[in-house]
């Protein structure tokens, strides 16, 4: 019997398939006691494992390239962390096995996440992760992660970690569908990179028996479990339309109209280049620089190793716009070098930007190694930072680009509301805004991107986040200047649509998500995304506004 569960869809398109899960997690280790003359041995067994994990991880990493990589690159530094190891080596040496050392240490380090704040808690799931590789590897049993299958499946998780998410292989996993997640969470993000169907915050999904056929819808969100063969045909014959419009629309980004809308790419490094270019993007709408410093948690990656990057990416886009985001360090990317060790809460604390100002020697060497990297290109080099809160902030990022002699556009994230209510006092020291909707969200709502329990407040359909959206657009408007929206709520077609009417002036997302936004933007002019816009700033939810700006551009 054809039944349908909700959850939500964080990454377009239909998947069709029989039902397979995650590997079940590693058992809890006994408690058993060891002779005190056997704790080195212990000790050094434990000392292994984690860096064999640690390297695993770097290597599942430098196969993923781009984003992905900065994803894994800090889950195998959150395994060498120096005083986790020492928690081990302590438990150990008063009589705890390997394996129970680990278990025990984690439990504590995993307790202090959890209470550290809404967007340290949502690293957990990393860590658990982390965890369970250790220690399956001290018991000598399989690593819990995708299962094996020579038939294309559906995979059905509580919660995807990054080291398995990067590495799923399209050709077999058809979809994936998760209890836990939000959608602006790093599976969320690395689905759409990899245009994988997926669909998170789906409860009881884990209930789902293995082979039970199902059918997922990486738009709606819907899940139908034992589909009919209509239903089978009715979402067969939807994809193929889709995929017919996506072949149809090509070249750049603009309504029907003509209201040109620039589509572009987001980026974590030269591997995701080649992606954004076959895409058709017009350019980078946020590179993210974070990659190239989570080699080495401690020390900064030397200029010339910046400037190479860079230029790559740039080389990528001659004659098109590429805006970099300087690094945004701290919360759940810290780095030993950067940022503190000691803060209650990082989330709220010096990340971003703040740590940049309280190490001006690191931001001076990126801004120059950029300049370096741009010298003699025919690109347009924007340059912007993250988490500007006021003027003061963007006159103190300003001051420092044109001391490092960069010759670029320079320009402020908003991600914190204050940002927005003060857009226009801001563009007085900056030429460009780019709204990052997910942590716009995480910080309005109070809503942790990583938590599935709140993912309905992460909802880039929130119509107080359309509010804070449309507030900039209108500060930019005023000023001459440009508000380009570089969050995941970028990716939707529908909500593209929105934030045009709203006066975004351009779009960035995932590669794998321009084609979908380019052919639905083609399908309406302005004054309907402008009328779509004020139709869901009109409601009081999510649901009421994605509906009623759907209403608008069917003409219903």
């Amino acid at each position: 019997m054809e039944t349908t569960l909700r959850g939500v869809g964080v990454s377009h398109g239909v998947a069709i398939g029989e039902v397979r899960h995650m590997g079940t997690a590693v058992l809890e280790p006994p408690a058993k006691q060891i002779p005190t003359e056997d704790a080195e041995r212990e000790q050094g067994r434990a000392r292994k494992a984690v860096e064999a994990v640690a390297a695993d991880l770097m290597a599942r990493g430098n196969l993923a390239g781009g984003e992905a990589q900065a994803v894994l690159e800090a889950q195998a530094m959150m395994a060498q962390d120096p005083e986790l190891m020492a928690d081990v080596e302590r438990r150990i040496a008063v009589g705890s096995t390997a394996e129970r050392g680990v278990y025990d240490a984690f439990a504590a380090y995993r307790a202090l996440l959890a209470n550290a704040g809404e967007y340290l808690a949502g690293r957990v799931a990393d860590l658990d992760d982390v965890r369970n590789r250790i220690v399956a590897r001290l018991l000598g049993v399989p690593m819990p992660g995708v299962p094996d299958s020579d038939e294309p499946y559906v995979l059905i998780a509580r919660d995807l970690a990054p080291a398995d998410t990067a590495l799923l292989d399209p050709t077999l996993v058809l979809g994936f569908v998760t209890e836990e997640g939000g959608p602006t969470s790093h599976s969320a993000i690395l689905a759409r990179a990899l245009g994988v169907p997926a669909v998170v915050a789906l409860p009881g999904a884990g209930e789902l028996a293995e082979g039970t056929l199902v059918a997922v819808d990486g738009s709606t969100g819907e899940i139908f479990v034992n589909p009919s063969a209509e239903k089978k045909a009715e979402m067969e014959a939807a994809a193929a339309a889709r995929r017919a419009a996506l072949a149809a629309t090509t070249g750049p980004g603009a309504t029907s109209d003509g209201h040109k809308v620039p589509l572009l790419a987001n980026v974590g490094g030269p591997a995701d280049v080649p992606a954004a270019v076959e895409a058709g993007a017009e350019g980078v709408g946020l590179f993210r620089t974070e990659f190239l410093f989570l080699d080495d948690s401690k020390n900064a990656p030397s200029e010339e190793k910046q400037v190479e990057a860079y230029r790559k990416v740039l080389e990528a886009f001659p004659e098109g716009r590429v805006v970099v985001r300087v690094l945004d360090a701290g919360a759940d990317k810290p780095l030993d070098f950067l940022t503190p060790a000691d803060e209650p809460n990082p989330a709220l604390g010096v990340r971003g930007l703040r740590s940049l100002l309280d190490h001006p020697d690191v931001l001076r060497t990126q801004l120059t190694a950029l300049a370096k990297a741009s010298e003699g290109l025919p690109v347009y080099l924007e340059v912007m930072a993250p988490m500007v809160a006021d003027r003061a902030d963007a006159k103190a990022f300003a001051d420092a680009c044109r001391e490092a002699g960069l010759q670029a556009k320079f320009g402020a994230m908003v991600e914190i509301p204050s940002a927005a209510l003060r857009a226009r006092s801001i563009l007085q020291e900056v030429e460009f805004l780019s709204l990052g909707t997910n942590d716009l969200a995480q910080y309005t709502f109070a809503a942790d991107r990583q938590v599935g329990a709140v993912s309905r407040l992460q909802d880039p359909w929130q119509p107080a986040l359309l509010d804070l959206v449309a507030l900039s657009a209108e500060a930019a408007k005023a000023e001459g200047k440009s508000c380009g929206v570089c969050g995941e709520a970028a990716s939707d077609p529908l909500l593209a649509c929105v934030l045009t009417g709203l006066g975004v002036t351009s779009l960035s997302m995932g590669a794998a998500s321009i084609p979908y936004v380019r052919a639905t933007l083609a399908k309406y002019t302005l004054a309907q995304c402008e009328r779509a816009a004020a139709a869901a700033r009109a409601c009081d939810s999510a649901e009421e506004a994605r509906t009623a700006a759907q209403a608008v551009l069917s003409g219903e």
